[in-house]
């Protein structure tokens, strides 16, 4: 495969060596890559981690907690909700280890959640799904520890999709009693956001193709009063268009006045822009740093 092939000369150009390519590799093919960041960007001391924490009643409505174990600021820590990627078809909150690891040592608490996936379900459960974990974290912000008035929602790939209708569409949290607004902001990672007609077969049965539901592309929302808005990309990805999904995504916010920071990465890949927070593969990019700078940026509502 192409991008592989990429990733592995640049690792082999770069300081990092031959056995960075193989981890770069496994992180391309799926779990064992990921398990393989969570050993290695495990910081046990860092953050305490709570797992298997409900959100809801079903057995896929579940999200682990990591909270830093350093001084709270005295609002409370930032809260960053994240929903991982996998085609709504497959993913594990456990797998996303390094995630909440990474953040959590910025000094954020970090809610990685799981949702229901196909075939178990189709459009739009797993919006639903997303919008009821990120209620959770408004709701539950203050008892946890966090700043209510600091909740990010954050995804990557299809969970920057279910990130992106959550924080653009207000019937999903307004259906959980909230609202949009409530967020600070909102983190999209290699998100699809304008992908219809796909040719993807594992996308196709998702969303109905070719009949598929209306209202259900975050391109079609824009609304002046949507959150904040970092949209991150790798610069050349053949899975999802930066031109067309970002590139396009922070366009049409910005028509609408909405604040938005858009980020490429050249030496990215669309699986390696999530890898890129765990120090193994931060030459993919400064994800990390730049996640960290959206989320301390200052809100007017932040006050003196």
């Amino acid at each position: 495969m192409a991008v592989h092939r990429r990733i592995v000369n640049a690792l082999n150009r770069g300081w990092l060596g031959a056995w960075m390519a193989g981890l770069a590799l496994a992180l391309l093919g799926g779990c064992s890559g990921t398990g393989a960041l969570n050993t290695l960007s495990a910081h046990g001391s860092a953050y305490t981690l709570q797992t298997d924490v409900p959100y809801g009643p079903l057995p896929r409505q579940k999200l682990d907690i990591y909270t830093p174990t350093a001084a709270a600021p005295a609002r409370g820590w930032p809260m960053v909700v994240f929903l991982y990627g996998g085609t709504w078809r497959s993913g594990e909150r456990g797998d996303y280890r390094f995630v909440g690891a990474a953040l959590a040592t910025k000094g954020m608490q970090v809610l990685v959640a799981d949702y229901r996936l196909y075939p178990e379900v189709r459009y739009p459960d797993f919006v639903a799904d997303s919008a009821k974990a990120v209620a959770y974290g408004l709701s539950q912000a203050r008892r946890l520890g966090a700043d209510p008035g600091r909740v990010f929602l954050m995804g990557h790939s299809a969970g920057a999709y279910n990130a992106a209708m959550v924080a653009l569409d207000a019937r999903w949290l307004r259906a959980e009693g909230q609202r949009p607004q409530a967020l600070a902001g909102w983190i999209g990672l290699a998100g699809p956001y304008d992908f219809y007609p796909t040719e993807n077969p594992d996308v196709q049965p998702v969303f109905f193709h070719p009949d598929y539901p209306p209202r259900s592309q975050p391109i079609g929302f824009a609304p002046a009063d949507a959150p904040p808005t970092f949209l991150g990309a790798a610069s050349d990805d053949p899975l999802v268009s930066p031109e067309r999904n970002a590139q396009a995504m922070a366009q049409r916010l910005r028509a609408a006045g909405v604040p938005v920071t858009l980020r490429l990465y050249p030496r990215a890949s669309h699986v390696t822009l999530i890898g890129a927070l765990a120090w193994p593969l931060r030459w993919a990019g400064p994800v990390l740093d730049d996640v960290r700078a959206f989320v301390d940026a200052p809100r007017a509502a932040d006050g003196p």
